[in-house]
């Protein structure tokens, strides 16, 4: 059998694919409150595992299980393209996933419970049975909460030495990862077609485009007006104003997003979505008054 090329492998991996769980670790390195000073070496490996392993991971399942559809679709992917001959992509998908363990169960035991609760959202995400894709409402929330709030989980407990973070960290990444649900629908609204056709009931489909978009700036909005009245309570005024001027910001971007979906979907994801994550950024500095 022939082997793929190191290129088409990378391409299979979709490294621009990597950036939401990169940052949202790297927000869980900031709210555990311990200098990176003396952490980069774990530090480093954890953003590794976050991206190039588990996000990975996720990509190369996804395109062996999506083969047939995208072979009509996207021929050029490398899977259906043949740069990827055989049961090559089901392979690395596995061969990555151990490898992503393995770095993880060096890391401690919740970055272990992290990284496979996220690697085994990845596989029922796109693998039958369960194939969690083919419903907007469960293939979002998967990837929601593996892209942001496992991956702010397992950032904050590399720097604990492994241990469990604090609550209010816990609360917001699962605030933020609620959040996410609605950065996920906004990737649905450029496949509405091809998805109706392949039977695939994303929100936009299941919805209408305006339904949908309606859900997801909701979806994107209440979590942070959460997180903007926690940060109050917890006595940090200046993160919560910071975060509350970044969701008015989101507010007006998503008054025109709203008239036109399916036109300014990707617009929206260019604009909007970075007001959200630096959020999370100021969210993640607000919390490292809790850090043990």
């Amino acid at each position: 059998m022939a082997h793929p090329a190191p290129a088409a492998v990378l391409e299979l991996f979709k490294p621009i694919t990597w950036f939401p769980p990169m940052w949202a670790f790297g927000c869980g390195l900031i709210s555990s409150g311990v200098s990176l000073q003396n952490h980069w070496p774990v530090a480093t490996t954890g953003i590794l595992l976050a991206g190039p392993l588990v996000c990975a991971t996720s990509q190369a399942a996804n395109d062996w299980y999506d083969r047939e559809v995208d072979a009509i679709n996207e021929p050029n992917r490398p899977i259906p393209s043949g740069r990827i001959p055989g049961s090559w992509g089901f392979y690395i998908a596995c061969v990555w996933t151990l490898v992503s363990l393995a770095v993880a169960y060096a890391l401690g035991q919740w970055v272990f419970i992290a990284a496979a609760i996220g690697l085994a959202l990845a596989w029922a995400y796109s693998a039958p049975p369960l194939r969690l894709k083919q419903n907007g409402w469960w293939g979002n929330t998967a990837c929601a909460v593996s892209y942001e709030g496992l991956a702010w989980i397992t950032g904050a407990a590399v720097m604990l030495g492994g241990a469990l973070p604090p609550v209010p960290s816990l609360v917001l990444a699962g605030l933020y990862s609620a959040g996410a649900h609605g950065i996920m629908t906004l990737n649905d609204f450029k496949s509405v077609d091809g998805d109706r056709q392949m039977g695939i009931n994303s929100l936009p489909v299941l919805l209408g485009t305006s339904g949908a978009a309606r859900v997801a700036c909701f979806a994107m909005a209440l979590p942070q007006v959460v997180v903007v009245t926690l940060l109050l309570v917890w006595g940090r005024p200046i993160h919560a104003a910071i975060v509350g001027l970044l969701l008015a910001g989101q507010a007006i971007l998503m008054a025109r997003f709203l008239k036109a979906p399916t036109d300014k979907a990707i617009w929206y994801s260019g604009f909007g979505v970075p007001l959200y994550v630096l959020g999370m950024l100021a969210s993640a500095f607000a919390v490292q008054v809790f850090a043990p």
